[in-house]
């Protein structure tokens, strides 16, 4: 069994079908499909039922997709821990991060890391944080940064706890408050984000404990273009404070959200009990020296984080 054919299986199932699969591995759609079926050949049972131009798991199917994700994955972790043996002078680092708050609390980050460690490839990735947790059990990234609180089957080190704020069209009659609560927004069509990004289910999750589901006017993966709307008085949108104060409007005002069990908590996050290189170590460590920074430490810490 060949990972060649394990890893086309699995993009096939987790992109959809065999042409999003070939773009994902940079193959062929023929490609593809051949490989799945040697995979079928050689375990002598059909893993995909083929109807039409959908391709849905056999019971089989199941059960090889979840060992397949668990191959890859530890042949991946094989691979990191061999090219450890060269130090920080080489290497990768798969970052996944969020598009909320990253450009303003990373960015300098990325700068340190780089003069310090010129010879570490940083490819980036960026969803929204629901997305970067599957992809990151998915072994396809060492890091992400999300939004807490996360499953157990994952490590984290906190970057930055921030309050919501509630951005409101200037004319609203809520606008000139200092704070507010779900309860009072009831009536007022909600703006969030793309499914997938985490700060919609603190929002969500929040509401469904107030007793009413919101209506949802738009969403969007932009946060300037739900700025826009808001100013537009189109419904009201949630960011966090340091966000929204990156984004000033002179039709939008923005009021504290009152409201227990939605602050924003990005985190640095990791498989738990995964194998964790040294370049994403020496990450963790400069994040972790970057916090303290800011609460009056005078440099950035050298070793990497206990417990990493």
């Amino acid at each position: 069994m060949e990972f060649r054919t394990m890893r086309a299986f699995v993009e096939v199932v987790r992109q959809g079908g065999f042409s999003p699969a070939a773009k994902a591995i940079n193959s062929t759609q023929s490609t593809v499909s051949k490989a799945v079926r040697q995979l079928e050949d050689e375990l002598g049972v059909p893993l995909l039922d083929r109807i039409g131009h959908r391709s849905e798991l056999t019971a089989a199917g199941e059960i090889m997709f979840r060992r397949a994700q668990s191959m890859l994955t530890e042949r991946e972790d094989l691979l990191l821990e061999l090219d450890e043996l060269r130090g920080l002078r080489r290497g990768v680092l798969r970052l996944g991060l969020p598009p909320i708050g990253s450009s303003i609390l990373l960015a300098p980050l990325f700068v340190a890391y780089r003069e310090r460690y010129p010879g570490i490839d940083i490819r980036l990735v960026e969803h929204g944080s629901t997305r970067l947790e599957e992809i990151l059990l998915a072994g396809e990234i060492d890091l992400a940064a999300s939004l807490l609180p996360v499953a157990d089957a994952f490590e984290v080190q906190s970057v930055r706890n921030e309050p919501l704020v509630v951005l409101f069209p200037s004319r609203d009659p809520l606008a000139g408050r200092e704070r507010v609560d779900l309860a009072m927004l009831e009536d007022r069509p909600f703006l969030l984000f793309e499914t997938g990004f985490a700060l919609n289910r603190i929002i969500l999750d929040a509401c469904q404990r107030r007793g009413f589901q919101p209506s949802v006017a738009v969403r969007s993966a932009h946060a300037d273009f739900i700025v826009e709307l808001v100013a537009a008085g189109l419904g009201i949108a949630f960011l966090p404070r340091m966000t929204a104060e990156q984004r000033p409007h002179p039709d939008v005002c923005t009021v504290r959200l009152d409201e227990p069990g939605t602050d924003w908590h990005l985190a640095m996050v990791w498989r738990r009990g995964g194998y964790l290189s040294h370049a994403a170590r020496a990450w963790l460590a400069l994040a972790k020296g970057e916090t303290l920074t800011q609460a009056d430490a005078q440099s950035p810490a050298e070793a990497a984080p206990s417990g990493a």
